[in-house]
């Protein structure tokens, strides 16, 4: 999957937003206005993004535990 990248500069956003794009896919967007602390950043921001899954994995599993919990009282 192709992921959209877009680089900004706006003071009132953060350094890094994920978001989606127009077609419901993750759009990341990298705010150069914080350009300094991503830079200072930048290894602790790459090695994210396997914390990140886990993060999410556990948030899913959670929402389906109660979603078959419901359908077992069903």
């Amino acid at each position: 999957m192709e992921i959209e990248y877009r680089i900004i500069n706006d003071d009132e956003l953060p350094p890094i937003v994920i978001t989606m794009d127009d077609n419901d896919r993750p759009k990341v967007i990298i705010n150069r206005h914080h350009q300094i602390w991503l830079s200072l950043y930048r290894a602790e921001i790459g090695g994210c993004a396997k914390s990140l899954f886990d993060e999410i994995v556990k948030l899913l599993n959670a929402h389906l535990q109660e979603q078959r919990e419901v359908e077992k009282y069903e």
